[in-house]
This record gives structure tokens, sequence and C-alpha cells, in this order.
């Protein structure tokens, strides 16, 4: 159970154009609160006018919805219902009615017309709001489209409560991850950036905490007995309760955290272990902690977070599958292109709830190499989870402030194949549908760094949504092979 996202609680409020009949709105909105159920509070003000539309928001935020729909039972009236994205504080869609009953003459609502008014309002007032695909139906119609506007609202809602912590300067040697922090701005996102030295600082002050034995309990539980290396639980623990509580103390207004910390060279010879598995952790439990301080890896990991409501993971997009993997485990198996393929890495942060059961905390082998002397055993490199990653569906995705301070993102779907990987990390056999030209056309192309984060679900359907309501213009994905990209070489 995720425990840093936002519950979305819903309201529906119905307007009305004066010069229809108001029952029309009235009737139809009952029926989409029945079909609905249990989660979907009905205001009993039905907007027609100004006043209306303020006594209709005060209603609905002191029944303590943070998102709401504004549903057009007939024509509407475009300045009251547009004026209500306005004054109530979180996200709005807006939905209308079809016509039903087969009466066009005292039955008919027109909301099919409306809707374009109230687009048109909106548009002049400079409110985003929500509109799904085909935004006209019945009241069954509606109820889906209401549904599938929750994780959206989720993602809204977090995103405009949320603060990332960060731990050290970005590294030097991964430019990728310095993106302008002026986009988490535009986005409503705080940030608060800190020196990997008051972190070590807190660290120790935690030494002797109490609550070290019972983290330490439960990482044994997690892991299971020959998974875990005993003499560096106490230390993992005392890291894992030093970052809980910077959070606690240090979000300020804000409801919800990320951290981006940095966790390479310096890192594990002066806290004496890699903090991969304690990021996995924080993780599951809904506190995305990105590698390499990468701010915007941490904020997209957030929002695969809220819309599908489970954790997520940060991998690098980092190596080719070897041909001899793809012609014996791959290629008449599941029917796909070697270019189709990739693998997946981080060093061990992916939560352990998504790998496969071979998974248990080790070392992390390049680190090793640079760090410690070698021959010699691993020491403080030690704390990475390890394993491959348990095959099923993907989406993987990036929200990213490019160098000119412009936010842009992509989306691809795909699995992860039943593939043994041969290697080390938390790493796994990706498959997406032209991932060759979406790698080279959307990633290379648009210049977006080598990490990005993966939803263990196809989600792509929300995180476009919720890019588009969070103001995202640039929203990239994989082309089929009959649809060429811009800068695709059509004589290749």
């Amino acid at each position: 159970m995720l425990q840093n996202i936002p519950d979305v609680h819903l309201g529906i409020i119905a307007v009305s154009r004066d010069c229809f009949p108001i029952q029309l709105s009235e009737t139809r909105c009952a029926a989409i609160t029945r079909a609905y159920g249990e989660g979907l509070y009905e205001c009993p003000v039905t907007v027609e006018n100004e006043r209306d539309m303020q006594r209709a928001v005060a209603d609905v935020q002191a029944a303590g919805c943070n998102a709401l729909v504004v549903f057009l039972g007939n024509f509407g009236p475009e300045t009251p219902e547009t004026l209500i994205a306005k004054h109530f504080d979180g996200p709005c869609m807006y939905v209308a009615a079809a016509e039903g009953d087969g009466d066009l003459i005292n039955g008919r609502g027109d909301a099919y017309c409306g809707m374009l008014n109230c687009s048109y309002n909106l548009g002049m007032r400079r409110l985003n709001a929500y509109i799904p695909e085909y935004p006209v139906g019945t009241s069954d119609d509606l109820v889906k489209m209401i549904r599938d506007f929750v994780p959206v609202a989720r993602a809204y809602i977090g995103v405009n409560n949320l603060k990332i912590i960060t731990f050290g300067p970005r590294p030097q040697d991964f430019f990728a991850c310095n993106a302008p922090i002026r986009g988490l701005y535009e986005l409503g996102v705080e940030i608060e950036e800190n020196s990997e030295l008051d972190l070590l600082v807190s660290f120790n002050e935690h030494k002797n905490d109490p609550r070290i034995p019972a983290v330490c309990a439960d990482m044994a539980r997690e892991m299971g007995e020959g998974r875990y290396y005993e003499d560096l639980n106490r230390r993992m623990a005392q890291f894992e309760l030093t970052l809980l509580d910077w959070a606690e103390a240090h979000k300020g207004d804000r409801k919800y955290v990320a951290f981006a910390d940095k966790c390479w060279p310096a890192f594990p010879s002066q806290f004496g272990f890699e903090p991969c598995y304690v990021n996995s952790r924080l993780a599951s439990r809904g506190v995305p902690v990105a590698c390499e301080v990468d701010i915007y890896g941490a904020l997209s990991e957030y929002i695969g977070m809220c819309v599908s409501a489970d954790t997520v993971t940060l991998l690098d997009i980092n190596n080719s599958v070897p041909k001899s993997i793809y012609d014996e485990d791959i290629k008449d198996r599941y029917g796909c292109k070697l270019t189709d393929t990739f693998m997946g890495f981080h060093c061990g942060n992916t939560p352990e709830c998504k790998l496969c059961e071979d998974r248990a905390v080790r070392y992390q082998l390049i680190q090793h190499r640079l760090l410690e002397p070698v021959g010699s055993e691993p020491d403080f490199t030690r704390g990475t989870l390890e394993g491959d990653i348990a095959p099923g569906p993907i989406t993987f995705y990036r929200l990213q402030c490019d160098s000119e301070g412009a936010l842009r993102s992509y989306i691809a779907e795909g699995e992860v194949l039943d593939v043994r990987t041969r290697s080390f990390g938390g790493i796994g056999v990706f498959r997406i549908p032209e991932m060759g030209r979406f790698y080279r056309h959307v990633l290379i192309q648009k210049r977006y760094p080598h990490h990005g984060a993966v939803a263990f679900a196809h989600v792509g359907k929300y995180l476009f949504e919720a890019f588009k309501l969070l103001g995202v213009q640039d929203i990239a994905y994989n082309q089929p092979a009959d649809r060429p990209y811009p800068t695709e070489n059509p004589f290749a």
C-alpha cells in the first residue's frame, strides 16, 4: 500500500443554461451518481449563474472534494461553468450528456453543442481542464470516463503538493541529470537542495535510534535468510530512518515527498554501504528515491506511482540485447525484431516485489572496481538489491525539462520478457514495439537522458492525460512502422 500519494475525493456539479429545463441537468446528474456508486459526491446546487457557481464551489470544498466533474446536463452557462475551474482548488473534468430518451423537443439538452462553447471559454480564460477523448455520453458512458479521470487527478493533485528533496551536487559526469529546476516551479513542485554533508550529519545523529532493530527485522523478513548481509542491516536501517525523518521534518506545507540523492562516488565509503536497497524499500511505500540526483527522474517516478497506484522504478536505458540471446530465447518465442529489445538496468533500486525469486542484496560490481582495492572482497560497495526484473507489462516514460527550459515527455508501452539476462544489477530484457526507431528519433533526437521511469502496467493512457493536464506540450510516443517521425529519412 503506497503511503505517499493522494486519495482522490470526487465531486460532481451539474450546470444548466437558464433557457433549458433545469430538470434535464438534475435528473441526468442523479443518474450518473447512482451508476457510479460510492465515492462520488453530488453537489446539491445546480449552477445557472455566477452566484450558484460560488455556492456550488463552496459546497464541494466543504465536503472535502479535491477533484471535480463539471457536468453539462444541457447546453450549460458558459461563464459560470468555466469559472468553476478558476475557483475550485483542484483538477476539473468537463463532460456532457448525450440525448437519451428520444424526446427531442422538451427533452433535448444540446450539451453536444455546449461543450464547444465551454472549451472555447476555458481557453479564453487560460484554464487547463481535463476533457476526455469523446466527452459526450450516457450515464454509463460518463461513469467510465470519470473512473479514467481518477488516476489523472491523483497525479495532478500529487504534483501540486510535492516537494523533491535532493542531497549532493548533481554528478559532474552525468550532465543529463543537470536539468533546469524552473520547470518544477511551473508544475507547482517545490524543491529543497542539500549537501551530502547535511545527510551524513543527520545519519550519524540516528546511530543509536531505538527504532533500528525493528527495521532490521523487517528487512530480514522481506529478503529471507541468506539473501542479505546481516552486518550491513543496522547501517541501512539507520539510513532508512534518516530519510524518512528528514522527509517529515522538511516537507513544510507540502503533503508528499520524493528524493533525488547522490549515491556515488563518496557515499559508499563514508556511509559504509550502497544505498540502493534502502531506496528500493522507500519506493515500495510510495517515496521514490532517484539515483544520481536525477530530479526529473524522481518526479517521473512519483507521477507513475500516482497514475498506477503501484510502485515504480528508475532504470538506465542501458544496453542492447546480444544477438545470441535474441536467437536463443526471443526470436521464435516472441516474434519481435532484435531492435525492439534492450536491457533496462540499475544498480539495485527496483522494489523487491518487482524482481524474480532469485533477488538478493549483493554488491555493486562497477563501484567495487572503481572504489575498492583490486582483488579485495566487497566491503562498502555492498547494499544493492539485484535480480532479474519479473516479466510482465510495463510503461517506460519520462517527464523532463530540456536545456531551453521547456517541459517535454515520452511514453512507450511494452513488456519485460521472460528471458534470463545473464547479467548483474536490477535488470530486465524489455520489448517495446519499434524501439529502435523510438530510440533514435525520440530519445536521441530530443536529447533525453539515459534514465527512464518504469511503471509495472500499461498506463500510457493515464500518463498521456496527466502530462496534458499538467501543461506539457511535447508528449512523444513510439510510432508504428507505417507512421514516420519528422526526422526519419523516408529514403533510408
